[in-house]
């Protein structure tokens, strides 16, 4: 070894050192300021430069008012994915040929709702299509103007699909609009109910459509979403401030409590819709994925114990809501991110709820062709799917096909390769081109690297062992996989016990992505949270 060489290793060695020797430091101080009553975040040894290498960073933005809640979190993960939406390109309104509302999308509704509407008949956006039957009050309406076309069916004649065939022009329906200064709530509720814009109004516990006879103690309302390739909702709201106000003052009408806004501290000053709105208590957040999930907001800010109820709304739910009252029309116009890396040109697109995605993914090639040999080592032609197209976000959106709808509260549509291919010696060989939370790979260490997704597993599900790995990517004070135990026991005092009445499936969404089991982790909280309804 030349002494040049030597040199090296050893300023490697010392930087290395000097590396955890501050991290173990900054770690003994920050337990001795909780200890000592203080608040840990307050104090560290490395600069926050560095410490965003380990996911820290809790300064705080100049925009922050000094009076408002401000969080920072050290867990959670970005994943950070190519083919993000680009402003650069003009965000057009695009229209389809036919829409569709899903009754699945809809957490607990019957298989069967009652459908209102009879092939052939003409409908305006706002009349209502159909309603479920054990909730007949909560009614769910057309997206758009048009005429009835069909009632797609599925197992044991189930309803998947009510597809309207869409006009060129949309015609609103006509609604005789209460006073909001001076209507009750009571009125308020009805109204609300027979508009068909109360699906938009969500509750936990159970994460379903709010329940309309319950008082909620407070309304949260997220005005960011950390998910991969997800949407800002700053172009949501622009040119559309006044409904956003709106929509505000409707919800403080609905609670005894307050309506909580959740404020976005990673970057970019929010826009003002958000900054200016009047009527409500902001909290900022500051971290990496999950912090825009409403679940992390309740969670820090009101927490739900046993017997209490907690309504949210994004900001597409809150648009509607105002647009209603500040226009008079039911008007489910969104800005929908087309995102992955096999969209030839990402971008934002004006879409009406339901749109059918077919003319937004045409240059996707979904099938391919692939050259292998049979058994005897023949050439053979297969047809392979190359492409999953997904309504929503890649960690908790729902798969569908070209001609599908997007979803009721979806607002964006992701691509992700099929990952059907075999790696030889998998994580054993040190390759970049995966994200890794727990830097098994070297792209680990550099947190800007961007990946190309795909649906790869690279394991096999396996033994479901307390590994310590959803706690560091979960900022709750919640032990997920206890939780998850108590599920599969069926033991429901410890389900309470233990958090799942604040939970979502989207909460729980990047634990299964990390999970080293493979475990179906969102598919268990959900049977966790029916078996909760059931027992009522």
């Amino acid at each position: 070894m030349t002494l040049s060489t030597a040199l090296i290793f050893s300023i490697v060695f010392i930087i290395f050192f000097i590396f955890i020797m501050g991290t173990i430091a900054e770690r003994m101080l920050k337990i001795s300021a909780k200890n000592s009553g203080q608040n840990p975040k307050q104090y560290g040894i490395l600069p926050n430069d560095l410490s965003s290498i380990f996911g820290r960073n809790i300064s705080k933005p100049s925009y922050i008012p000094s009076n408002e809640d401000f969080f920072s979190f050290d867990k959670g993960f970005d994943i950070k994915l190519m083919g993000e939406a680009s402003t650069e390109h003009k965000i057009e309104s695009v229209h389809s040929a036919t829409y569709a509302i899903k009754p699945k999308d809809f957490i607990g509704m019957m298989p069967i709702p009652k459908v209102v509407v009879e092939e052939g008949d003409s409908i305006k956006s706002g009349d209502i299509l159909f309603y479920d039957k054990s909730r007949p009050e909560i009614k769910y309406a057309a997206p758009i103007s048009g005429e009835m076309v069909r009632i797609q069916r599925g197992e044991k004649r189930s309803i998947n699909e009510v597809v309207m065939l869409a006009d060129k022009d949309i015609e609103y329906r006509q609604y005789d609009l209460p006073d909001l200064n001076s209507v009750n709530r009571v009125d308020l509720v009805t109204f609300l109910l027979d508009s068909g814009a109360w699906p938009f109004i969500r509750q936990r516990p159970f994460d379903i459509v709010a329940d309309f006879n319950v008082v909620p103690k407070s309304i949260f309302v997220t005005t960011f979403d950390s998910a991969p390739l997800a949407p800002g909702f700053n172009l949501t709201v622009q040119g559309k401030e006044t409904e956003f106000q709106k929509g505000l003052q409707v919800l403080a009408k609905l609670t005894n409590g307050d309506v909580h806004l959740g404020m976005d501290a990673r970057g970019e000053k929010p826009a003002d819709a958000f900054m200016n709105a009047s009527g409500v208590v902001k909290h900022w957040f500051k971290g990496q994925h999950p912090a825009g999930n409403v679940g992390i907001h309740i969670h820090h800010v009101d927490p739900i114990n046993p017997g209490e109820t907690v309504w949210h709304l994004d900001v597409h739910g809150v648009l509607v809501l105002g647009t209603l009252f500040e226009k008079g029309i039911f008007d489910t116009e969104r800005v929908v991110a087309i995102t992955g890396y096999e969209i030839a040109k990402p971008r934002f697109v004006r879409a009406h709820q339901g749109i059918c995605l077919e003319k937004l993914v045409m240059e996707v090639q979904f099938q391919e062709e692939r050259n292998t040999t049979d058994k005897e080592g023949k050439p053979v032609n297969i047809s392979r799917k190359a492409v999953r197209l997904i309504s929503g976000d890649p960690l908790t959106g729902k798969e569908i096909t070209s001609t599908g709808y997007l979803g009721f509260f979806d607002d964006q549509i992701t691509t992700v390769e099929e990952g059907d291919y075999y790696e030889l010696f998998g994580w054993l060989l040190p390759r970049k081109g995966h994200p890794t939370q727990n830097r098994t790979f070297p792209g680990g260490f550099f947190p800007s690297t961007v990946y190309k997704a795909d649906t790869q597993q690279n394991g096999e599900h396996r033994a479901f062992v307390v590994s310590g790995e959803y706690e560091s990517v979960l900022p709750m004070d919640i032990y997920p996989q206890y939780l998850l135990r108590a599920i599969q026991a069926y033991d429901f005092e410890k389900m309470e016990g233990l958090g799942i009445l604040e939970l979502g499936e989207e909460d729980v969404a990047l634990c299964e992505y990390v999970c080293t089991s493979k475990h179906p982790v969102q598919k268990t909280l959900r049977e966790g949270l029916n078996m909760l309804m059931e027992q009522g």
